[in-house]
């Protein structure tokens, strides 16, 4: 059921990933929080630093009101990548910091305009977008980029859940685990022989 406020009720949900994303660096040494646990190199504080240019690209340049920040990587001559990594003389303070300075001005765009009012983009093939349609896109990207975090971080030290109090998985111990977990590659493996592809 739709409220009675639509544009609320999208911020609502991007304000809830943008949570998520910063609760996932909670209690993490610095090396933990820029740790690659992928091959592409994902880490925590990138997917702030990632989103920190999305939430300036779609609700500042976008709608007029860009987002004013010293050597923001979403613009000029950044290498590939450089969004998704902090480099060491970027501090969890100032990665965290702009984020949220990125999602208070993303806020105020937010709270100013009409979910109809259009903005330009100068990538893509969009041309134009709606407050609406940045708004649905950020929500995307900030949960897709909270799921990623989700995964590193059971990946550096087995914390999950979706907010602090809110585990969203069953409450077991480590043996409970484990044998769920191969539980789960005994699946896998009898129907990957059906198709020749089981290790």
């Amino acid at each position: 059921m739709i409220g009675p406020n639509p544009k609320e009720d999208l911020h609502v949900y991007l304000r809830d990933a943008r949570d998520v994303l910063l609760w996932k660096l909670e209690g993490l040494s610095e090396y933990d929080v820029r740790r690659p646990v992928t091959p592409s190199g994902t880490n925590l504080l990138g997917l702030v630093k990632h989103a920190t240019g999305a939430e300036a690209m779609y609700f500042g340049a976008t709608f007029g009101r860009p987002f004013e920040a010293p050597g923001l990587w979403i613009t000029g001559d950044a290498e590939p990548n450089a969004d998704l990594w902090a480099t060491p003389d970027e501090t969890r303070e100032q990665v965290v910091g702009l984020y949220r300075a990125a999602c208070a001005h993303a806020d105020e765009t937010i709270a100013a305009l009409d979910l109809d009012c259009v903005g330009r983009v100068g990538w893509g093939d969009r041309g134009e977008v709606t407050l609406h349609r940045s708004l649905v896109h950020m929500i995307a990207e900030t949960d897709r980029h909270a799921g990623h975090a989700d995964l590193v971080r059971e990946l550096i030290d087995g914390r999950t859940g979706l907010r602090p109090g809110a585990e969203s998985l069953p409450v077991a111990d480590a043996a409970w685990w484990r044998e769920h977990r191969a539980r789960v590659e005994r699946a896998a493996r009898e129907a990957g022989r059906a198709d020749g592809s089981a290790p």
